[in-house]
C-alpha cells in the first residue's frame, strides 16, 4: 500500500509516532505482574520494569510474556510503516516513538523501563541483518559476564553503526534511540563502576 502524497506522509508520520508512543507506554511488565500476582517491577530486583527483572521477581513464564509484549511493541509501528511504504526514515520514526513510550510511559507515571526489548523488535523489523549482528553481539557480552546491562550497551553501539552501513536513511533515529539507551542506563553504568551490578549466575 502507498502512502501517496507528501501531505499524506506527514499524516501518517505524526499518526504512527503518536500511535507508537501510546503503544509503547502500554508496560508489559507491570500488567504481567499484576496479572501474575507479582510486586511491581519497579519497586523490586533493579527496580527496572523490564524483562530481566520481571525474569528475577517472577521467573520464566512471565518474563516470557513481558518480553514478547515488549518486543512487539518495537515492532508493530515499523511494520505498519513499511507496509504503507512510507520508507525507512519513518519506520525508524515510529518505532523510535514506541522506545521512547516505554520509557516514559504516560499511563503510568512516566515511569518506564530501559527499552532494550523493543528496541531489538524495531531494529528487527526495520533491518533484520542489523538486529541479527546486534542479537550477537548481546548474546557474545552476555555470555563472557552474565550482566544483562553490559550486553545491552554493548548491542545498541554496534546498531548504529550497522544502520549506518547498511539503511543510511535510518540512521539518525536509530542513533538517537542508542543515545538515550545509554543515558537511559547511566545508573546500571555506575553500578558496574563500583562492581554492584546485579547479574546472572552461570548454572552448574
Amino acid at each position: 500500500m502507498e502512502a501517496g502524497t507528501l501531505q499524506d506522509v506527514w499524516f501518517w508520520l505524526l499518526a504512527l509516532c503518536v500511535a507508537g508512543y501510546l503503544m509503547g507506554s502500554i508496560s508489559s511488565a507491570i500488567l504481567v505482574c499484576r496479572l501474575f500476582g507479582y510486586p511491581d517491577p519497579r519497586t523490586e530486583g533493579s527496580n527496572n520494569p523490564g524483562a530481566t527483572n520481571v525474569l528475577r521477581i517472577g521467573g520464566k513464564p512471565a518474563a516470557a510474556l513481558t518480553l514478547l509484549g515488549d518486543v512487539l511493541k518495537g515492532v508493530i509501528p515499523v511494520l505498519i510503516a513499511r507496509w504503507l511504504e512510507l520508507g525507512p526514515l519513518v519506520a525508524a520514526l515510529a518505532g523510535t516513538s514506541a522506545f521512547i513510550g516505554h520509557l516514559y510511559p504516560i499511563f503510568f507515571r512516566f515511569e518506564g523501563g530501559k527499552g532494550v526489548a523493543t528496541a531489538f523488535g524495531l531494529l528487527f523489523a526495520l533491518h533484520w541483518p542489523s538486529g541479527l549482528v546486534a542479537g550477537a553481539t548481546w548474546l557474545a557480552v552476555f555470555a563472557l559476564n552474565r550482566i544483562s546491562s553490559i550486553a545491552s550497551l554493548s548491542a545498541f553501539v554496534v546498531a548504529p553503526a550497522c544502520i549506518f552501513a547498511w539503511l543510511y536513511p535510518a540512521f539518525w533515529p536509530i542513533l538517537l534511540m542508542s543515545v538515550v539507551m545509554i543515558v537511559r542506563h547511566r545508573s546500571n553504568l555506575e553500578k558496574i563502576l563500583r562492581g554492584e551490578e546485579l547479574g546472572f549466575k552461570k548454572k552448574d
